[in-house]
């Protein structure tokens, strides 16, 4: 069945730039209704500026670690759904929200390793525990985690958030089973390389910033086609999404196919 997106309210967290701003561009190209979500306001209303029908979306702007500010930041997005006459209800929830890492796992502290955990990991759990009793109340909705290439396989200076990433996979399919008679959809996003801010933002063994660009980040996909096949999978009803590039995508094969084989190369490779 073909997804009418005019009917649909998404939420979107990390909407402020990179693959939360090019899905909200794509997903208000389609017709859907936006809540535009992430730390910074100005950002956020710079987005909603580019979004078809930007009269129609709302921003919530929040920090996505506090919990008192998440359960905050959902009481606002359904007011400001009612403010402007719209139904209240959040038929999608994509949880984009995250930042990555770039240091070995020696050079990493525990607080850096915590840190990540949280946001990428507790902080979207928390969101789509909020949201889920009013979706299944209503009948049914879609839950979307975004998780990473390195959420299936590790590869060296990402190991506390490819490990987040797994986990947020992991919860995904359990969820996906539970909610299964209660008309719930679980989707997971696995981004290969993307050219976004990623790598800049990313933290380091002592939570600075790296603050540089990866080589591989720079001849990733674009944001754009990122979201045009995210969206068109998730459309039709993909559960298990794989958005990259031919190595990466080779890489989940072999990992599947021949895991020791894919570790044998991984070492001998330079990530970046």
């Amino acid at each position: 069945m073909k997804t009418n997106f005019k009917t649909l309210t998404i939420w979107i967290t990390g909407a402020s730039s990179g693959l939360g701003e090019a899905l909200a561009l794509q997903f208000a190209k389609q017709g859907a209704t936006l809540i535009l979500s992430g730390r910074n306001r100005d950002k956020l209303e710079a987005v909603k500026s580019q979004c078809k029908n930007s009269h129609t979306h709302v921003i919530v702007d929040f920090d996505i670690l506090d919990e008192q500010q998440t359960k905050e930041a959902y009481l606002l997005a359904k007011s400001q759904l009612a403010a402007q006459g719209q139904a209240v209800k959040i038929d999608w929830l994509i949880n984009n929200a995250g930042v990555s890492q770039r240091s070995l796992i020696m050079d990493t502290t525990e607080e850096v390793e915590r840190k990540l955990m949280e946001i990428d990991y507790f902080a979207q759990t928390r969101l789509t525990r909020l949201v889920l009793p009013d979706m299944i109340a209503k009948g049914g909705g879609k839950i979307v985690m975004v998780s990473s290439v390195a959420g299936l396989l590790g590869t060296q200076y990402r190991g506390a958030y490819g490990a987040a990433k797994a986990a947020i996979h992991m919860w995904a399919n359990s969820l996906r089973a539970e909610l299964s008679d209660k008309q719930i959809t679980v989707a997971t996003i696995f981004p290969g390389f993307i050219q976004t801010q990623v790598s800049i933002n990313a933290l380091t063994g002592d939570g600075s910033t790296q603050g540089t660009m990866d080589e591989a980040t720079d001849k990733g996909l674009t944001a754009k086609a990122f979201a045009k096949q995210t969206v068109k999978a998730l459309a039709g009803g993909e559960e298990y999404i794989i958005v990259a590039g031919q190595k990466e995508k080779l890489a989940t094969l072999m990992n599947r196919l021949s895991p020791s084989k894919l570790y044998k190369i991984i070492r001998g490779v330079k990530v970046t």
